[in-house]
């Protein structure tokens, strides 16, 4: 996934002319906390935070240009860098929002936290089953059965608990990848779990193979 598959393309953004007074109703009408500054062609000038907004009323400020960031302080990806990093810079950013720019640095969209919590939950309500289903496919030649019966053979071996394959099925028939993560003790557990299953699979495959 690349940055601008996440980003939010419906956003506000303003002039460092613009009145600080109308920018703070329009941000207060929109319910935005920050708003990328800038020029005639989109290209990034500045960026304006609610607490800038705040501070430059009380102090009478009159322009965006006056109260605003400079550029060089704000944080930007790329519309085709990787979505990872987005994630990763907005997590440490102090705005709680990356912009997304062109090659241009003119301003695509933005990517917000909550739109990162957005797609976190949806990844977490993902059954498990159908990430099951594509390590099937990518697996070329290994039926399903074959991939229960490795998958039953190493959460008995993990947890100690006898499980058949059949069991295993109707467990992650409705189970979700969130509650996956918390029942095998985290991304890291359940991931080298899938890659277990996958190695026995094939290797049970080419053993068969060899006879």
């Amino acid at each position: 996934m690349k940055a601008k598959q996440l980003m939010d393309n419906d956003f506000v953004y303003i002039s460092k002319d613009d009145s600080v007074v109308e920018v703070s109703k329009a941000m207060e009408e929109v319910r935005r906390f920050t708003c990328p500054v800038v020029d005639d062609d989109k290209k990034l000038v500045g960026w304006i935070t609610a607490f800038e907004i705040t501070k430059g009323l009380r102090e009478g400020a009159e322009k965006i240009s006056d109260i605003m960031s400079a550029p060089d302080e704000v944080d930007t990806v790329n519309e085709n860098d990787p979505a990872r990093i987005a994630v990763i810079k907005t997590a440490d950013n102090r705005f709680v929002t990356v912009p997304v720019v062109n090659d241009d640095n003119q301003v695509m969209g933005m990517i917000r936290s909550c739109d990162i919590v957005e797609l976190l939950s949806s990844l977490y309500d993902i059954k498990v089953k159908s990430i099951y289903l594509a390590m099937q496919d990518q697996l070329k030649g290994v039926t399903w059965d074959e991939l229960m019966e490795a998958s039953a053979n190493v959460s008995t071996r993990t947890t100690g608990k006898k499980i058949t394959a059949k069991e295993y099925e109707a467990n992650i028939e409705t189970a979700t990848f969130g509650e996956a993560i918390w029942a095998t003790g985290g991304l890291e557990k359940f991931f080298a779990g899938l890659i277990a299953v996958g190695e026995l699979v094939v290797a049970r495959k080419v053993g068969r193979a060899r006879r």
